[in-house]
Formats: C-alpha cells, sequence, structure tokens
C-alpha cells in the first residue's frame, strides 16, 4: 500500500512538473530560434525569447547587407560590398549571398554550404548562368532552399519565421531579405547563419529545466515517501499487532501516537478490543485453573473414602467398586491436565510467572527423560530407537520439551501395539523434534482435530485419556516460540514434528 500511495503521489507531481517544464522548453526553443535571424549569436535568452531575438537580429543584419546591395547596384560600385560580407563571414561563420534581380550571385562569402544543410539546384537560380550557382548547393532551412528564398526575397518580402530550434538542430538557417526602395526591388540577400550559440543556450535552459524537475521530482518523492510513511503508521502497527495476538500474545497494544486522527482513534479502539478480549481469556483461564484447582482436593477425599470402604464390600459390588474407582481416577486425571493447560497457556501468553525462552542444550534435557521410557517400552516389547545429536543449542523454555516428549511417548506407548516402533529423532536442521510411530496412526481429517480440547479419535474412545495431551504439548512448544505439526508416518503410524527456533550458537573463548 505505501509503494501505491508514493506511486501515486509522485505521478502527480510529475504530471505537474512536466505540464510546467514542457511547455517552458519548447517556448524557449521557439523563442531563441526567432533571435536567430536578427542578432549575433551572443546567446542569454530563454527559448520562445531567444528564438524571436535571434530571428530579429539576423533580420537585421541581412537588411544592412540589403542597404549596401541596393547601393551598389544604384551607383554600379560594389567595391565595398564584398569586404563588407566578407568581415561578416569570417566574423561570425555565416554565409553570405547578394543576387541581383535576375537571380544571379553577385558577391558571396563564407562556406558555400552547411554540413546539415542540402537542396538541390534550382533551375530558376540559372537564368544568365551556364553552370549551376555556387549558392544553390546551400541547403534548406528556415523556410526553404535557396530557389525559394531568393524567390521570396525577389517578390519584395522576407523571413518573418524560423522553424523552433532544439540542441540537436539544425546548425544553419537560411534567411533571405529584399535590396531595394519601394517597389523598386534591385537584388536579394541570403544569409545562413549557424545557431550554434542559440542552440548551446537552448540547451543550457533545457538543462536547469531538467535538474529543476529533477530536484522538484526527488523532493517530492521524499515528501510523499514521509506522508506515506506517516499515513501508513498506524496501519503498520495495527497490521503486527494482529499478527502477535493471532500467535497468542494478547498483551499486544499499539502506540496510538503517530498518524491521522482517524487512524489514532481506530488503534484506540483495536486496543480497547484487545485489552477486553484479554481480559475475557485471562477470567476464562483463571477459572478454569481455580476450578480445577478447587476440585482437586474433594477428589482426592473421594478417593480416600471410596478406598476405606473396600474392607466393608459385598463381593456382588467389587466391579462395580473398581468401575467406580477408574472412573474416579479419570476425573482427578483430567482435572489435572485442565489445571496444567491453563498453566502452560498462560506462560505461552506470557502471564505472570511465565517462563521465557532461552537458548539451551535442549539434547541434554531430553536425553534422561527419553531413557526413562526406554525401559517403559521394553517391558511392553516396543521397539525404541533414540537418535539424538551430542549438543544441539535450541530456543525453548527450560523444561517444555521433555514434558512435550512425555506427553508423545505417553500416547505412542497407549496406541502402538506389541512388536512396533517408536522412534525419536532431534535434527539440527530446524531444529525439530520428531516422535514417528508405526501404529494405527490418524487420518487427514482427524490430524486436522487432534489438537482440539477433549477430541478422541472414534477408535480410541475406550482407551484411557481426557483428550488433553497434545492441546497440552502444543501450548509448550508455543511457548517456546516453535509449533506442535501431525503428520502422516510413512508406511504407516503417525508422526509428530515440534519446530523450534533455533538458538544462538555458542563459541569458546
Amino acid at each position: 500500500m505505501r509503494t501505491r500511495l508514493v506511486a501515486v503521489l509522485t505521478t502527480l507531481v510529475v504530471l505537474v512538473v512536466a505540464g510546467l517544464a514542457v511547455p517552458l522548453g519548447g517556448a524557449y526553443a521557439t523563442h531563441r530560434t526567432g533571435r536567430l535571424l536578427l542578432d549575433r549569436p551572443l546567446g542569454g535568452a530563454y527559448a520562445t525569447h531567444r528564438t524571436g531575438r535571434l530571428l530579429l537580429d539576423r533580420r537585421a543584419d541581412a537588411t544592412r547587407f540589403a542597404e549596401l546591395a541596393d547601393l551598389a547596384a544604384r551607383t554600379g560600385d560594389r567595391g565595398s560590398l564584398q569586404p563588407e560580407i566578407a568581415r561578416y563571414a569570417s566574423l561570425y561563420g555565416a554565409s553570405v549571398w547578394i543576387r541581383d534581380r535576375d537571380g544571379r550571385v553577385v558577391a558571396q562569402a563564407g562556406p558555400a554550404t552547411g554540413p546539415d544543410t542540402t537542396a538541390p539546384p534550382a533551375a530558376s537560380d540559372r537564368t544568365g548562368a551556364d553552370q549551376a550557382d555556387p549558392a544553390d548547393s546551400a541547403g534548406r532551412a528556415g523556410g526553404g532552399g535557396q530557389a525559394e528564398a531568393t524567390g521570396l526575397a525577389l517578390s519584395g518580402r522576407t523571413t518573418d519565421a524560423l522553424p523552433a530550434l532544439t540542441p540537436f538542430g539544425p546548425r544553419h538557417v537560411l534567411i533571405a531579405e529584399p535590396s531595394g526602395r519601394d517597389a523598386q526591388i534591385s537584388g536579394a540577400v541570403l544569409l545562413l547563419a549557424p545557431t550554434s550559440h542559440a542552440r548551446a543556450d537552448i540547451a543550457r535552459v533545457w538543462s536547469a529545466l531538467l535538474l529543476a524537475a529533477l530536484a522538484v521530482l526527488a523532493c517530492s518523492v521524499l515528501v510523499a515517501r514521509g506522508l506515506a510513511r506517516w499515513i501508513l503508521r498506524p496501519v503498520t502497527e495495527l497490521d503486527e499487532a494482529t499478527r502477535r495476538i493471532t500467535e497468542g500474545d494478547l498483551g499486544t497494544r499499539t502506540a496510538a501516537t503517530v498518524g491521522p486522527p482517524e487512524l489514532r482513534r481506530l488503534e484506540q479502539r483495536f486496543n480497547a478490543m484487545a485489552e477486553a478480549v484479554d481480559q475475557a481469556v485471562r477470567r476464562q483461564r483463571e477459572f478454569a485453573a481455580n476450578a480445577s484447582h478447587e476440585l482437586r482436593n474433594p477428589l482426592a477425599a473421594l478417593m480416600f473414602r471410596l478406598e476405606n470402604l473396600r474392607p466393608y464390600l459385598d463381593p456382588a459390588g467389587e466391579r462395580e467398586f473398581e468401575e467406580t474407582g477408574a472412573e474416579l481416577n479419570r476425573l482427578a486425571g483430567t482435572v489435572t491436565d485442565l489445571l496444567e493447560l491453563a498453566r502452560t497457556e498462560a506462560g505461552a501468553q506470557g502471564g505472570a510467572g511465565a517462563a521465557v525462552a532461552r537458548d539451551l542444550d535442549v539434547a541434554a534435557e531430553l536425553r534422561p527423560r527419553l531413557e526413562s521410557w526406554r525401559e517403559v517400552f521394553d517391558a511392553l516389547g516396543i521397539g525404541f530407537a533414540v537418535r539424538l545429536p551430542e549438543r544441539l543449542t535450541a530456543r525453548a523454555v527450560p523444561d517444555a520439551l521433555p514434558r512435550i516428549a512425555d506427553i508423545l511417548l505417553d500416547n505412542a506407548h497407549k496406541f502402538v501395539p506389541e512388536g512396533g516402533t517408536v522412534t525419536v529423532t532431534l535434527d539440527a536442521a530446524g531444529p525439530v523434534l520428531r516422535v514417528a510411530d508405526d501404529g494405527l496412526g490418524l487420518t487427514g481429517p482427524e490430524r486436522a482435530r487432534a489438537l482440539e480440547r477433549h477430541w478422541r479419535a472414534p477408535a480410541h474412545a475406550d482407551l484411557p485419556g481426557s483428550g488433553l495431551g497434545l492441546p497440552i504439548a502444543a501450548a509448550l512448544a508455543e511457548a517456546s516460540g516453535g509449533r506442535l505439526v501431525l503428520l502422516a508416518n510413512r508406511p504407516r503410524g503417525l508422526a509428530v514434528e515440534v519446530r523450534l527456533g533455533a538458538g544462538q550458537p555458542k563459541t569458546d573463548r
């Protein structure tokens, strides 16, 4: 969302900058083209203004040469005309042609053509000449080639517009000016002027505009990023808080101090909702823990009284007595499991007095507990394989992994028949504690429900148990920052994996 918001704000700024910079740059280019016609190419104005000044100034030079050409035509003395245009051509790198009213070149100076201005010779320019006019090789620029420009000037008109210049061209422009007074046209002046200075001016202005646009764009991106971060900060905090609450940390709250007022109010209401949920869950757990604790003493007293009745039993009531004792034991086990589950979940949610996960050598923690289970499985005729590394550091609550192993192995010894095998492995890749058996196992739908409280598979309903063992193991794994996963074992049976967080490796100093 932040990327989309920054993109939208930046796009708006780009459109605004482009809407201002592009017309301004184009206007400067047009104006600079006009200036080329009438002024020496000294530069120093903006695009449209520069083009206009260029046109006017260059046309002024052409007008001066037209006056000199008309004077020479009336007096017949062209001696001063050639040195004048030669000095001009040498000084400014321009090419000048003076034509009489028949279109013949009577004086010229400077390069005959520009590198990017070419045009075919015009037959109308050859009046009275057997060979092609040297000026006919000058190109088309600023409104046409030599023939068109000559015809324009001899008809009494002058070049009044030039195409807009850019830093990339054209390199020369052709300007025509009639010579003569009133309706008496005595000839024409053609001026092929270089545009290098004008194009350099335009390039500088365009570069400045580009740099300014980039600076504005960079500032706008920074402002947009800051604005987006400010707007989305509450959303980010809410996202992180919901993630942590989903993972079980019901004490998570948001700061509700940064961002728009509407989103801050949303954070405050979220905090109020989270507090209400946290209090409700705490009350529920406290009730379960208190009820379980309060039931233990009456149950213990009841079992003691029941046992005291044994000497007075009629032989016919022996069976009922044993079944009643078994039910009381089962009820006592359920109460104990409920109390254990309440304490474990309170620890997983960071309740008062909760143990904190830290880096432990889980292999060393598990090894004694697994050895004690080996005797149980040997007595039942069940194979028991253990694969532990010499040392493995993982992040866990102290004694959580041995308790999880007790629950998983207690289930395995109930459901694995004689001759079966139970395998316990501790893999450093993860790390992962895996308890697998080759018993009947659970189906996919049954595995999906096995972590629900008090749920038991229909096939195991006649076996002792409260249906709280796996939920307790899952809560212990969660308290250690891990999770418990049920998988199908191959070729048959059930595999339970406890996936933990890796600890920090210890180095010898």
